[in-house]
């Protein structure tokens, strides 16, 4: 069956390079601008900026998912060593738990817009100073995994299957 799939690249990925990142960085921009879109229209009562919210929102819920298939797929591939199993693990955990959260936020958002599409609650708000934070912390976790434990990096993979990373 193995025969059948593609070769591992010096990435250890059978595509050319990464596709997690990539989609996951619309996921941030479009949650962190959807946050940021609720904020300035609330404080400016400027309902428009509700609807670019909603549509960010929406785009992202489904864009998180995407990124959770690739980001699962690349984390089998990478052939984690020890040290940094736990940061993988948190990450991917993590995104999973994003992705629900995401997903009752824009469920939610679509009840308040629904009900009102001008008005929007300071309690949505402060949920999204919550979201931006744990946005921000799986990004660092991300970060580390790319540029501290070098997660599909040539050396990180060369070094892996030379055995001197255990």
């Amino acid at each position: 069956m193995l025969e059948y799939l593609p070769p591992l690249n010096d990435h250890n990925l059978p595509y050319p390079d990464t596709i997690h990142p990539i989609v996951v960085h619309f996921v941030i921009a479009m949650v962190l601008f959807a946050v940021l879109c609720d904020a300035i229209g609330y404080f400016t009562r400027n309902p428009r900026l509700y609807e670019v919210s909603w549509w960010n929102f929406f785009f992202a819920t489904i864009s998180i998912f995407i990124a959770i298939i690739f980001g699962q797929i690349e984390a089998g591939l990478a052939e984690p060593y020890a040290s940094v199993e736990k940061t993988l693990n948190l990450h991917s955990l993590l995104g999973w738990a994003l992705s629900g959260i995401i997903t009752a936020i824009t469920g939610w958002r679509y009840v308040v817009r629904l009900r009102d599409p001008k008005e929007l609650p300071v309690a949505f708000l402060g949920v999204g100073v919550l979201l931006t934070g744990l946005v921000f912390f799986q990004v660092y976790l991300g970060d580390l995994l790319v540029w501290v434990y070098g997660l599909h990096t040539v050396p990180v993979v060369e070094a892996f299957r030379e055995g001197s990373l255990q």
